[in-house]
């Protein structure tokens, strides 16, 4: 999906855990290009008004992960 700058998105968050996990998390575009983590978490106020509380965070890329080293076969000489 391509975004544009100034424009963001959220999606539900499938796995969520406990409480403390944001009920949806995204990301957004800058106008400088710069990308943003969003999570955002839906409350309720004490008159009862439904509302998203958001965070935006530095976005941060996953490092590929590693294939794990294989184990040296005892019997091969090398």
């Amino acid at each position: 999906m391509e975004q544009k700058k100034d424009t963001g998105v959220l999606f539900l968050n499938d796995n969520k855990e406990s409480e403390n996990h944001p009920d949806m998390t995204g990301n957004l575009i800058d106008s400088n290009g710069k990308k943003w983590r969003l999570a955002a978490w839906s409350n309720t106020s004490m008159k009862g008004a439904k509302y998203l509380s958001i965070k935006m965070s530095e976005f941060q890329t996953q490092p590929a992960p590693q294939p794990a080293p294989q184990k040296a076969d005892a019997d091969d000489p090398f």
